[in-house]
């Protein structure tokens, strides 16, 4: 295994820890905001609060190391995308920064205000909708580059079937794992009405879910053939993606195992996520970059691997600890303090 290799499958451990804190942070802010316009905010409010409350400050950790490490491995990816996305990452800046200013305040105790509470609801959905813009752009047909200048081609981007495909597919797919973690959460709280109504949120955004992916993944075929033949070339792991799938949704329509059924709903989306990067390869952005151009030189390569590795190995201790001595403390998550 290559240098280039190793150093993008870190990178895609970080994204992929991300993408599943992330989505259980984002999907919490909107059903807060939801249950709150639906009157069902004295259900589940304290369940939500009591989640993130300890981890909300740590959630974007996974996202600098992938942007620290994705500069650092692949200098070349800061002139391409950093020009192309100026406008698109200023945006997703802005809401990360609207919301970590929402939990300051209710961290400190500020009157709550239904302005801020919809703020907080609806980046949890346009946040993942606009970094997915990377993705989107990363298969090709979205920027132009001439005389050396790199153009986002935001006709094209905004008038693609795949793009909004994709926009659509990261929020329902939030929404699904938000639920399906709050779900085990809520159980472990002995919260049974909240339980039972997060387990219908669960539900509900499942089968979303799974129909948004399959159809992503033919729009794709239409968008870059070469990345779709080599997604087709990795089926058996999609495979598991969807027994993974019917497995969570069997277990939480059962009402049973809640904690198997977000491991499952991990195991899905590891499946498939992997599944993506992998048949993505060698190009980071195509067909302009690959992980071969511009790659770092080796001694740099070897002190950044030792460097996020160790920081991975030491980062989910971190979390470990953190769900242990708080998250999932017995009487911190019954809300007896």
């Amino acid at each position: 295994m290559t240098y280039e290799v190793v150093g993008i499958t870190v990178l895609w451990l970080f994204l992929y820890g991300y993408l599943i804190v992330a989505s259980v942070d984002f999907g919490a802010g909107f059903f807060s905001y939801y249950s709150k316009k639906t009157k069902k905010d004295h259900i589940i409010h304290g369940v939500i609060q009591r989640y993130l409350s300890p981890v909300w400050e740590v959630t974007n950790v996974f996202l600098v190391f992938f942007f620290i490490g994705i500069v650092g491995f692949f200098p070349d990816t800061a002139y391409y995308y950093g020009t192309a996305l100026l406008i698109p990452g200023s945006v997703a800046i802005i809401l990360l920064a609207i919301r970590g200013s929402y939990y300051a305040f209710a961290t400190y105790g500020a009157e709550e205000s239904d302005f801020f509470s919809f703020l907080y609801g609806a980046t949890g959905l346009l946040i993942p909708a606009s970094l997915t813009t990377v993705l989107t752009i990363s298969e090709g047909g979205y920027i132009t580059v001439e005389n050396g200048s790199v153009q986002l081609l935001y006709g094209e981007l905004f008038g693609s079937l795949y793009s909004w495909g994709v926009v659509v597919l990261a929020i329902v797919s939030v929404l699904f794992i938000s639920a399906a973690f709050l779900t085990y959460y809520a159980s472990r709280a002995k919260d049974f009405n909240a339980l039972e109504l997060l387990r219908k949120y669960a539900l509900f955004w499942s089968f979303p879910s799974i129909i948004m992916g399959i159809v992503v993944f033919f729009l794709l075929g239409q968008r870059n053939e070469e990345h779709f033949m080599g997604m087709v070339d990795l089926w058996w792991m999609f495979a598991i993606s969807f027994i993974a799938f019917l497995g969570a949704v069997y277990l939480i329509w059962k009402r049973k195992m809640y904690g198997t059924a977000f491991i499952l709903v991990m195991v899905q989306y590891f499946a498939a996520f992997f599944a993506y990067g992998a048949s993505h390869l060698p190009y980071l952005l195509y067909p302009y970059l690959t992980i071969y151009d511009g790659f770092t030189n080796e001694t740099m390569a070897i002190s950044l691997i030792a460097a996020f590795v160790g920081g991975f190995l030491l980062l989910i201790p971190s979390l470990y600890l953190l769900m242990r001595l708080f998250l999932f403390d017995a009487d911190y998550v019954e809300g007896k303090k």
